[in-house]
Parts: C-alpha cells; structure tokens; sequence
C-alpha cells in the first residue's frame, strides 16, 4: 500500500513536467524530423544546433520556441 502511495505522487509530476515541455517540442517536432533527422539520436544539443543552422528554414513557431529560450 505504501509503495502504492508513492507511486502516484511520482506518476503525476511525471507527467505534468512533460506536458509543460511539450509546447516548444511540438512547434519544432516537424522541424526536426525534415532537418535534423540525422542528428535525432545525438542528444539535444546536436539537434539544438542544428536547428540553428537552418534556422531561415525552419518554421516561424519553432524560430519563436528558440527565441523564447534565449537561442
């Protein structure tokens, strides 16, 4: 029953700290997958860069996601 109730508390802020995440991936999720496919699996700073790199092509929600982030 324990483990039960420490469970759930875990489940949800799970959950809730990847819905927060989710706006900026979905604004860039297309962009990345036509630019950077090759980079996918090279973790995230690979892929932050470049998207950088095509940032004249990339879609203006992922270049807004960018800027908000300070990138």
């Amino acid at each position: 029953m324990t483990r039960f109730l420490f469970i759930i508390p875990l489940v949800l802020m799970t959950s809730t700290a990847s819905a927060q995440q989710q706006p900026g991936h979905d604004a860039c999720a297309r962009d990345v997958s036509r630019f950077c496919r090759a980079q996918m699996n090279d973790g995230d700073m690979v892929v932050l860069a470049c998207l950088q790199q095509n940032r004249a092509r990339i879609s203006k929600g992922c270049q807004q996601t960018l800027a908000s982030h300070g990138r």
